[in-house]
């Protein structure tokens, strides 16, 4: 951020802070809301919550008993606190059907009791994450402001998708990655684990995909084979799943499959100079049974509702099916005219596999004019440059997720200054475009009431990334300003507020040895390139 920019918010945040200020020495109790994502309704009253380095928690309902156990262990992570369950307790989890919102809460905070209130386990897993960091950020003074916060999110899918075929970053940052989203309260971690790069989950009736496809990445094609097994798969959905997270995996079909064709070249579909070997073969009957193998083993691994294939960028390497005699049967066959209209027949014939194993499809905008059923597709919309494309998908009846390049693609860099990541005729990707998505400036104003359009999500791709630090640094503190436009209302959100409060986040990067970009430094950032 340049010179003039950071003067600019050391003034608001001077600003906040004085304000402050003013209202402790006139006798009042400081008003503030240190929460990310802002809550969309808070009460404050003229009174404190006191606690001292040991804390008490009860349930009045068993489901809620298995929430504590994770709540306890980030109070004493983030808060450095104790916390004792206790049957007569300073905090009380409260089942309250009467609120109707699955992931909603209400939180009281009074001088002698902090309640928690909701209608499911998913909703009070909320609450507490509010507490967490209003503890948390409380400092020394062993106080929270009395309030009264009714909370329930914006939109109901608040995702974000790691890239980990062009570069693979393992276990132990995953689950890094999946406390800060369960922190923010993220919901979706979309998973790119295949693609032309490197293939990185395993499969068993065909073990090639990773003992040769997994051999390589994008900055060195002989890297070791990088991937990870079943059991791991199944580690990371069950630690997702006890944070609220459904983990969505993206096999990509028809095109970046070169990892895969690598392993198994009888299902190529060839490629062009610049992609060699990029897709699938669509006239070669075998290559639907190979992927909807793939794809029953998936579904096994993950509970969720919906596969990803990915289905976009076809035309960048199929070039060569119509040189293929299977492919020019089909067309002879379906009456097919062009390529698209192939990329679209094999597009259904997945999807049908894709219903038969019992799960929906997930697909890039490409998928939009493919003729699959609205009923069992969600759509990401992607190109920020074809918003007709994003109008297709409302008008067409499909739900969408918006991902726009702009602003929500975290491997553009985030700062004018920054030289090593993407552009996009100079534009990119700052908290500040980030935080005020989804405004008109980068969406279409039909985004905005749609019921149609089930959330946003961020999408972090690893050309560019090859390292943990790189990752934590591109993804960290964007990922605080894709949680709270993904939560809170416009009416709610406030960019000079959400500045004081990201800052206060620095600290818990710190003490978890998370790389981020401080953009409030004079001193240039080390990009991590």
């Amino acid at each position: 951020m340049i010179k003039t920019e950071n003067m600019r918010n050391l003034k608001n945040i001077t600003a906040v802070i004085l304000t402050y200020l003013i209202v402790c020495l006139s006798g009042n109790i400081v008003y503030s809301q240190t929460i990310i994502p802002r809550p969309n309704k808070v009460q404050f009253q003229k009174k404190y919550f006191r606690f001292s380095k040991t804390i008490s928690i009860s349930s009045t309902d068993n489901s809620f008993d298995d929430l504590i156990p994770g709540f306890i262990e980030s109070v004493e992570r983030y808060a450095s606190l104790q916390v004792k369950k206790k049957e007569k307790s300073q905090i009380v989890l409260i089942r309250n059907t009467n609120i109707k919102e699955t992931e909603g809460y209400l939180l009281s905070v009074s001088p002698n009791k902090i309640r928690i209130e909701a209608s499911s386990q998913k909703g009070c897993f909320y609450g507490l994450q509010s507490l967490i960091q209003l503890l948390t950020f409380s400092g020394e003074s062993g106080k929270i402001s009395c309030q009264i916060i009714e909370d329930s999110p914006r939109y109901s899918w608040r995702g974000f998708m790691l890239d980990e075929s062009r570069h693979f970053f393992g276990t132990d940052e995953v689950k890094k990655i999946l406390d800060q989203m369960a922190f923010l309260k993220l919901n979706k971690f979309h998973w790119h684990l295949t693609d032309a790069q490197g293939w990185r989950i395993e499969i068993k009736k065909y073990p090639l995909l990773t003992e040769i496809g997994a051999i390589g990445n994008h900055t060195d094609p002989k890297a070791p084979a990088g991937f990870y097994t079943q059991e791991e798969i199944k580690e990371l959905v069950n630690y997702a799943a006890a944070r609220y997270i459904d983990i969505i995996p993206e096999i990509d079909m028809p095109g970046h499959a070169t990892a895969a064709v690598k392993a198994y070249p009888q299902f190529s579909g060839g490629g062009s100079e610049r992609y060699p070997e990029f897709t699938f073969n669509p006239g070669e009957t075998g290559t639907y049974t190979f992927l909807t193998q793939i794809l029953r083993e998936i579904a096994d691994l993950f509970p969720y509702d919906y596969i990803h294939v990915g289905g976009d960028e076809v035309s960048f390497g199929n070039q060569k099916w119509t040189q293929l005699p299977g492919v020019r049967k089909i067309m002879n066959q379906e009456n097919l005219t062009d390529l698209s209209q192939v990329e679209h027949y094999f597009l259904q014939r997945m999807s049908d596999s894709i219903q038969v194993i019992g799960k929906k499809v997930i697909g890039w905008d490409e998928v939009v004019s493919a003729g699959l059923n609205n009923n069992r597709t969600l759509v990401m919309w992607w190109r920020h440059d074809k918003p007709e494309v994003f109008q297709s998908a409302l008008k067409n009846n499909f739900q969408v997720i918006m991902c726009p390049r702009i602003p929500l693609y975290f491997d553009f860099v985030q700062d004018e200054n920054h030289t090593f990541g993407r552009k996009w005729d100079g534009k990119f990707a700052p908290v500040r475009s980030v935080y005020e998505f989804p405004s008109i400036q980068f969406a279409p104003e039909s985004a905005f009431k749609n019921p149609l359009v089930k959330g946003i999500q961020a999408n972090l791709w690893s050309e560019t990334v090859k390292s943990t630090q790189r990752l934590e640094f591109m993804l960290f503190p964007r990922i605080n300003a894709l949680s709270e436009a993904a939560w809170t209302n416009d009416e709610q959100k406030d960019f000079d507020d959400f500045e004081s409060r990201l800052i206060k986040m620095f600290d818990v990067y710190k003490n978890e040895n998370i790389e981020y970009f401080d953009f409030t430094s004079e001193t240039p950032a080390n990009e991590w390139k």
